[in-house]
């Protein structure tokens, strides 16, 4: 995937974790820094899993394959920068994962699940590129402070083909 230049990216943190209720599959919501926007991707179950722990800051009793990653770049010196969901493509997101070690920069292609999942437990910043946004048909809040309310009702009325649907 190509590379997404600073200017053309907005800040975005992890809003939560929510269970699609017609199918049962994982939604992570993405929101924007000034809270004005919600990005929705479906995922699977251990992506979320990952990532509800790394955001709980808990450790699972044996490593999982994000906490293996992490250790192996811990361990080698590579630091994490940021990750950056780059593109939408047939419904499928794709995001990229911004490494550092010694002054070089290392742009690894991955799904925004598991980089977000990075993300989590390494406390780095999620950056979505404006073209994807223009492409999510991204969830616009009416207020200062969302309230879960609008969410709810959002749910109720979802489409997933309206957003792109996470393929595994």
């Amino acid at each position: 995937m190509e590379e997404v230049k600073d200017n053309n990216l907005i800040e975005f943190f992890i809003k939560g974790i929510i269970l699609d209720p017609t199918n049962n599959v994982p939604i992570l919501l993405l929101e924007d820094r000034d809270l004005t926007m919600i990005i929705p991707i479906w995922i699977g179950f251990f992506e979320a899993n990952a990532i509800a722990l790394g955001l709980e800051k808990l450790d699972s009793p044996r490593p999982l394959t994000h906490d293996l990653l992490t250790s192996i770049l811990d361990k080698i010196g590579i630091t994490v920068k940021k990750v950056v969901i780059t593109d939408i493509i047939e419904s499928t997101y794709y995001a990229n994962i911004y490494l550092e070690k010694d002054g070089d920069e290392y742009i690894i292609d991955s799904r925004p699940s598991d980089a977000i999942a990075i993300s989590a437990k390494k406390g780095n910043k999620i950056f979505i590129s404006k073209k994807v946004i223009d492409k999510a048909s991204p969830i616009m809040l009416n207020s200062e402070t969302p309230d879960e309310k609008d969410i709810k009702d959002w749910l109720d009325n979802i489409n997933p083909e309206d957003f792109g649907k996470y393929k595994m």
